[in-house]
């Protein structure tokens, strides 16, 4: 009798959901979670929903556009990348040979 295998593929690509990558679909799960809650506090705080509706539709807008426009432009490690970029220091400045003389090991 022959057997069956399953064969998974794409089992090393990154996760792709509706065009978002990666860690984007994280971010896009936190803010929409973050915007449940600040609902829920603005309506136990006693706004109007006329009020509270249009601010929480309004920040949504920007989350999805904002983290679509991440993912694009980005993709799936290019924001790490750029933050690793932006923290490397444009030069380094030695004022005296001592760094490099501690260097030297004695035998």
């Amino acid at each position: 009798m022959a057997r069956v295998f399953q064969i998974n593929k794409g089992v090393s690509r990154p996760i792709v959901f509706k065009g978002l990558k990666a860690q984007y679909i994280a971010y896009l799960a936190v803010g929409l979670v973050l915007l449940l809650i600040t609902f829920a506090v603005l309506y136990i705080l006693g706004l109007s929903l006329f009020v509270v509706l249009p601010v929480i539709l309004g920040l949504g807008t920007l989350l999805f556009y904002g983290v679509f426009a991440l993912s694009r432009r980005f993709g799936q490690y290019g924001l790490m990348k750029y933050f690793a970029k932006r923290s490397l220091p444009k030069a380094i400045i030695f004022r005296s040979r001592r760094v490099f003389t501690s260097l030297k090991v004695k035998t």
